[in-house]
């Protein structure tokens, strides 16, 4: 029991010191430290109506009307220019959230747009488009 106690003390101090925890710190776990740059391709999909007005997890909240999307990598305010492969159309949206998730990433989605941004791109009954990314800033 003695023993523990020392285990119990010394976890103590290092949380306090912040070796170990919950891994608070003072940039959040999702924001990336570098840019984004280049050009990617893969599958972008769309927001549900339902989460219209829902907050993102930059905070803004979601607006469906608005060319945002969500990505799980570039910082927050990152503008994106997505062209659809299919049909050439482009437009540019601006990050405000993380997505999508994993187990869809694995599934080749790399992106998800409002639904004005994939209305715009003309893949709202297909639901899935391949598309290329440019980071513009």
């Amino acid at each position: 029991m003695r023993n523990a106690g020392r285990i119990v003390a010394l976890l103590a101090m290092f949380m306090g010191a912040g070796l170990v925890g919950a891994g608070a710190s003072s940039r959040a776990a999702d924001e990336p430290s570098i840019a984004p740059s280049g050009v990617r391709e893969g599958l972008a999909s769309y927001y549900a109506r339902s989460l219209d007005g829902k907050r993102t997890a930059s905070g803004v909240p979601f607006d469906n009307d608005a060319f945002v999307a969500a990505h799980p990598t570039y910082p927050f305010g990152t503008r994106v220019r997505v062209t659809n492969l299919r049909n050439r159309r482009s437009v540019t949206v601006r990050v405000i959230d993380r997505g999508p998730t994993s187990a869809v990433r694995r599934r080749g989605v790399i992106i998800d747009l409002s639904r004005a941004a994939a209305d715009a791109l003309g893949f709202l009954k297909a639901g899935r488009t391949r598309v290329r990314l440019e980071v513009l800033d």
